[in-house]
């Protein structure tokens, strides 16, 4: 979807996922798994590693730098930590991964002034492409085009109304790419910790969990209270940006937990059904705003009762209810 492209640092998710997995299938085969399926999955991790960018070469090995470092790290940290479940593991593989940055950018020649460069580039140049394919398709089919407009008036304005999108949504990317790229990370570390539990029968800890059961340490709510002060608080200025991308990151995982919660108390599947038809909705000129709006709504609600759930914890208040 080109808004995603244009807000989300990676727009390939199997840059993060290949090489997860690979880490979990060498930790897998250290504790007496199948070889060939980990030797399968480094040398594809190795190809995608090593394949050839078509444009913006500083973007590329940044990513590729840092889905080693990721996978490295929780690859560490899944032979180290066998006893943790998988968020606990993710999230000090996440950790471990920002501090290694931070210190390659400091004592490497690239810095994060290099790095927000690249993204900024990056996100311009997905712009670029995804308006230059929608005008070169109207430009071929002109005569469906009109016949289009023609049915739907408010189509009109759709170029213009996506190129506007495009550059608000690379704007924030801009911003928050440290929090969005950690959110990102988790999601990749995900999918490759369920991808090898489907593959393996070598188990490295519990499979993940439903949505409904979704919960953390309840500590983690001083992200939020640190983002805040930093956003807020005037003598801290200097670091507003970091406050941002911290409410953006913990906010998120607050989020997730609210829908755990919604999930918790509504029908089966009901939730999933709710979000395919808000993301189809999306793709239309006129009920997108409607769609937009509902997410809107959604998040701020989720929020709320996820940060309520550290003190509230609903789900067992409907335990010991029923």
């Amino acid at each position: 979807m080109p808004q995603f492209r244009a807000l989300l640092p990676i727009d390939q998710t199997m840059i993060l996922v290949v090489p997860a997995l690979a880490a979990c299938t060498l930790v897998g085969w250290w504790a007496g798994g199948r070889t060939l399926l980990a030797l399968a999955w480094v040398a594809l991790a190795t190809l995608v590693a090593l394949q050839t960018p078509s444009t913006n070469d500083a973007f590329h090995n940044l990513t590729r730098g840092w889905s080693l470092v990721l996978a490295g790290s929780f690859g560490l940290v899944c032979l180290f930590g066998a006893r943790r479940p998988f968020f606990p593991r993710a999230l000090v593989a996440l950790t471990v991964s920002l501090a290694l940055t931070l210190v390659m950018s400091a004592i490497g020649p690239v810095s994060g002034t290099h790095m927000s460069r690249a993204v900024k580039e990056e996100l311009a140049r997905r712009n670029s492409e995804t308006m230059g394919t929608l005008n070169t398709f109207i430009g071929q089919h002109p005569k469906e085009w009109n016949q289009l407009v023609t049915k739907v008036p408010q189509i009109t304005d759709l170029p213009a109304e996506t190129e506007k999108q495009l550059t608000v949504l690379a704007s924030a990317g801009e911003t928050l790419y440290p929090a969005l790229l950690a959110l990102e990370s988790i999601m990749a570390l995900a999918i490759a910790w369920a991808l090898y539990h489907r593959l393996s029968r070598t188990r490295l800890g519990p499979p993940l969990g439903q949505l409904r059961e979704f919960r953390f340490n309840d500590q983690l709510v001083w992200g939020l209270i640190v983002g805040l002060t930093f956003v807020f608080l005037p003598t801290l200025a200097s670091v507003r940006l970091v406050g941002r991308n911290l409410l953006v990151f913990f906010g998120a995982l607050y989020a997730l937990r609210g829908l755990g919660v919604l999930s918790w108390f509504m029908a089966p599947g009901a939730l999933a059904f709710t979000a395919t038809v808000g993301f189809a909705m999306l793709w239309w000129p006129v009920l997108n705003a409607i769609a937009a709006l509902g997410f809107l709504l959604l998040g701020i609600a989720a929020f709320g009762l996820g940060l309520g759930d550290t003190w509230a914890d609903w789900r067992s208040r409907a335990r010991s209810t029923t």
